[in-house]
């Protein structure tokens, strides 16, 4: 099978798998509500741009925050992020049409500021939504890009780096020299460092990306305390310690290994260029949640809210990390500890360890970042701990068909049989996408497992921050 119908399969089982959370309202329910619908739209337009993980999940906040403080002007409890109660509407107001109308000219005005490229698709949303994006005459219309303008002055101004593309902001540079994927391995500079990696990208071009977003952990997090958790996370193994070797040894042999379950795992969850990543994936779930919840507007309103707004503290708190720790990914630190000696890996080969490479498509062999802590585990953490609250169970009950022959690493060949990835609660799902990324040796076991307790820990306190606003007590 050619990469492209490999690719094709791959994209197909999980197009229909986003294609059941869609259609799995109830039959009553009509159309899905307007926040449903600015996710979708929100998450074709980041499967089309190139913003990586922290910058996708502060987007689905921003969205989801106008969102929100657009429909806050509508309840009689609610206040939003930045304007309190001060637009509050009286009680006749208080419709579905007028919740309706605020918040899609609020959301469609922080898409645009976010994915200005893609415009013409949102513009195309509120037309079908019976709007015209330029008239914004009408009360609720005007409620909406008030609530929003507000937000977007505020996120300007977060740290982020928005306005300047997102550039870095605090002079970040390698210590060490870039590493071709496609020759062996010599030397490091410092082993236990950061290196950036030379390979060929999807587009055929030979490619040096450099440390994406290393100025994220300095992002206003919309909890407050995203910052001071990512700061009490225990330090990395450092190199030369037993711990540093052991988990290089762990990756090695567990990769060797792999069962075509576990590289259907690693694969499902890798979110890498031209997905909804890691973020986005969360969003999907809740998707579900809400057609099998039966959901309205209003829970739908307050539970995006909170999902997103954890996830962007996610990045924030696990960029601060990776950031500080500036650790190295098990390509680099495997090369170098086990140059000129013969190990196992996956595919039955066996390889000069100064060539060795993850179970990761060739043009995306690792992320551009940090190893310590995973921005996956940490990400999916977040989220679980928001859906859980949210919902007042952990059930969950998600699962993901794995074609056949489907797999980008080995096109053609695995898996051997379909594969189905199923998962009884969120904790579940979010163990495993953790899981994952040691599974395609992208990140070590303390890496994984940090980023767990790091993710739950933000996304308790993103939701308690959250509670509060829609409680009305800011």
């Amino acid at each position: 099978m050619s990469h492209r119908k490999s690719l094709c399969a791959l994209a197909l089982a999980l197009v229909s798998f986003a294609a059941l959370i869609l259609t799995a309202l109830p039959a009553h329910a009509g159309a899905p509500n307007v926040v449903l619908r600015w996710n979708q739209a929100l998450l074709t337009a980041i499967r089309s741009g190139t913003l990586g993980p922290p910058q996708v999940a502060r987007a689905l906040a921003i969205v989801h925050t106008c969102a929100y403080d657009a429909w806050a002007a509508y309840d009689g409890v609610a206040v939003g992020t930045r304007l309190g109660g001060s637009l509050r509407r009286p009680p006749a107001e208080r419709t579905q049409a007028n919740k309706t109308e605020a918040i899609s000219f609020a959301a469609h005005l922080a898409a645009v500021d976010l994915y200005p490229a893609q415009r013409a698709g949102f513009d195309a949303l509120m037309t079908e939504l019976g709007y015209d994006p330029a008239d914004t005459s009408s009360r609720p219309a005007g409620i909406g890009v008030t609530a929003c303008q507000a937000v977007l002055d505020h996120r300007h101004a977060d740290g982020s780096n928005q306005l300047g593309g997102y550039a870095d902001t605090t002079g970040y540079a390698p210590v060490n020299a870039p590493v071709v994927v496609a020759e062996p391995l010599t030397t490091l500079n410092e082993p236990g460092r950061w290196a950036p990696l030379t390979y060929v990208n999807r587009a055929g071009v030979l490619v040096t990306p450099p440390f994406l977003a290393p100025h994220w952990g300095q992002v206003a997090s919309f909890s407050g305390d995203a910052r001071d958790l990512a700061d009490a996370v225990i330090p990395p193994y450092a190199y030369g310690s037993s711990g540093f070797s052991t988990q290089a040894a762990e990756i090695v042999s567990g990769t060797a290994a792999l069962t075509d379950r576990q590289k259907s795992i690693s694969e499902y969850w890798s979110d890498g260029p031209s997905s909804e990543t890691p973020p986005g994936h969360w969003s999907l779930f809740a998707q579900q949640i809400s057609a099998r919840d039966r959901h309205g507007l209003d829970k739908d309103v307050k539970m995006f809210f909170a999902l997103a707004n954890s996830v962007m503290d996610a990045g924030i708190a696990s960029w601060e990390v990776k950031r500080d720790r500036d650790s190295a990914r098990p390509i680099t630190a495997i090369r170098f500890l086990y140059k000129g000696q013969q190990i196992p890996t996956w595919g039955g080969r066996v390889v000069d360890g100064a060539s060795w490479v993850p179970y990761q498509v060739p043009t995306f062999p690792t992320p551009p970042f940090g190893e310590y802590v995973s921005g996956h585990s940490t990400f999916s953490a977040a989220a679980a701990e928001v859906l859980k609250r949210f919902t007042g169970a952990d059930a969950f009950g998600g699962q993901a068909l794995i074609a056949k022959g489907s797999s980008l690493v080995e096109p053609g060949v695995t898996p051997a049989q379909d594969v189905t990835l199923s998962w009884s609660t969120f904790s579940a799902a979010a163990d495993e996408a953790g899981l994952s990324r040691r599974y395609g040796g992208i990140h070590f076991r303390l890496g994984d497992l940090q980023g767990r307790a790091l993710g739950r820990a933000v996304g308790g306190a993103a939701w308690e921050r959250a509670k509060d606003y829609w409680s009305g007590r800011g």
